[in-house]
């Protein structure tokens, strides 16, 4: 964040300072008490469930500036009505005082791999890049992310998120693109939309937000997606990316070696590249050719990809674990929809494994569809040839309908790990998959013994 006095942060914000007006706040922002910097700004947020401002005092103890509230707390604070809306204000007015490309990603699936993938490509020559960390992608995460960049930041790679319609509208109020990515509409949260032409019209807001002479990134092999082609601001233009032969980045072969990494060749803009992905699923090709053409957009002149040393900073997203005695676990905990799962079923049964694992829990946010698709699941899991389908949760039973006689109903992680533990040899794989809400990454926390 650039250096600004708490009475500076006041007056963007429509606020009002309790407490020394000249402190400077010369750290990012953040809303978690236990993670602020040294010289940051704490957030207090009032919460169902928890209140911030309880954590104000620990915050200034930590070393935070200032506390931004919506009530006052004991030492410096600015004060306003809504703190969310407020810090969204000073993102805005931070951003607009930096000399910084903004990248802005949505998408019903990969917007995390895309967003990791480029933000290396765009810091391979030592260019300074700040990334959305985790799953910030909403209306707190956005602006935080923003407050980390400095003056040296020469791109901001920004993920957003949707649950409704005018979401994404009210992000790039916060972070306006200069280049907008749309990967693909999926079924991700299709019980809050409605229906998936709703998801189209809110992902492709991104689109419409974009800056003048900014750069629409669009998925070539999605139908809904070429669509938003006729939704971007005159005098702007589009970069295509896929595996169809109008792509500017086009994937022209894929093949997956014994760990289920890709060796993918491109086309990129005409000119040929061949790189491996150090990553898990023939998926990450198309991933990987969105990550150049974002590359391509935010610098033209940017030479072909590399992704030597490369390695996935985001954990539960396909990321791989191997015990001592051989046992391979891939852990992509981190969140599900049937797109998501089948993508992740499908690269496990491209690995040579001994014998390969699913344990699969409920995808959240479905709606009507949300049985249908778990059988969905369940039946691909089985025609994939996977040996056994551990389906965890009652509400997740509609897959082990679909796997047949390969699956394995339990109720909980206590029985999926005894399961497990009676059934595993070491030269196995298992992939551990469900939404957030069901915390599967407890399955692989018990498989490494932690």
């Amino acid at each position: 964040m650039i250096p600004m006095t708490v009475a500076d942060i006041a007056e963007v914000v429509a606020g009002t300072v309790h407490g020394d007006p000249t402190r400077r706040v010369t750290a990012a922002a953040d809303v978690d008490s236990r993670a602020v910097e040294p010289g940051g700004l704490f957030v207090a947020i009032a919460g169902e469930r928890v209140d911030g401002h309880d954590y104000a005092a620990a915050a200034l103890e930590s070393g935070a500036a200032a506390v931004l509230a919506s009530r006052p707390v004991d030492g410096p604070c600015i004060v306003v009505d809504d703190a969310t809306v407020a810090l969204g204000r000073l993102a805005r007015h931070v951003l607009d005082r930096l000399d910084a490309t903004v990248v802005a990603i949505t998408g019903s699936q990969g917007k995390t791999s895309v967003k990791d993938l480029a933000t290396h490509l765009l810091g391979v020559h030592g260019a300074d890049v700040v990334a959305t960390r985790g799953n910030n992608n909403n209306e707190l995460g956005v602006p935080l992310t923003v407050l980390r960049a400095t003056g040296t930041t020469r791109a901001l790679v920004v993920e957003m998120g949707a649950r409704g319609i005018g979401h994404i509208a009210r992000l790039c109020r916060v972070a306006p693109p200069h280049v907008a990515v749309a990967l693909n509409v999926g079924s991700a949260h299709l019980g809050e939309f409605g229906s998936v032409e709703n998801i189209a019209r809110a992902k492709g807001e991104i689109i419409e937000n974009l800056r003048p002479g900014g750069t629409a990134v669009l998925n070539a092999d999605d139908h809904r997606v070429r669509a938003m082609a006729d939704r971007r601001p005159p005098g702007t233009s589009v970069r295509w990316f896929g595996r169809g032969s109008d792509a500017d980045v086009r994937v022209l072969d894929v093949r997956v070696d014994a760990a289920g990494e890709p060796d993918v060749d491109l086309d990129v803009e005409g000119r040929p590249c061949h790189v491996h992905v150090p990553l898990v699923g023939s998926h990450h090709a198309v991933n990987l050719a969105a990550a150049v053409a974002i590359a391509r957009s935010v610098d033209p002149d940017a030479p072909l990809p590399t992704l030597a040393g490369y390695a996935s900073p985001s954990p539960m997203r396909m990321q791989r674990h191997r015990r001592d005695d051989g046992l391979v676990i891939i852990d992509d905990s981190y969140n599900a929809n049937p797109e998501s799962v089948l993508a992740a079923l499908r690269a496990v049964a491209d690995t040579t494994a001994g014998r390969r694992v699913a344990v699969l829990g409920e995808m959240l946010e479905l709606g009507a569809d949300a049985h249908a698709e778990h059988v969905r699941v369940g039946r691909e899991a089985a025609a994939l040839g996977l040996d056994r389908v551990v389906v965890v949760g009652k509400d997740a039973r509609g897959i082990a309908e679909g796997a047949g006689d390969v699956a394995v109903p339990v109720d909980d992680v206590v029985a999926a790990l005894a399961d497990l533990a009676s059934w595993l040899r070491p030269d196995d794989l298992v992939l551990v998959k469900a939404s957030r809400g069901a915390r599967l990454e407890r399955v692989t926390e018990g498989l490494l013994g932690r």
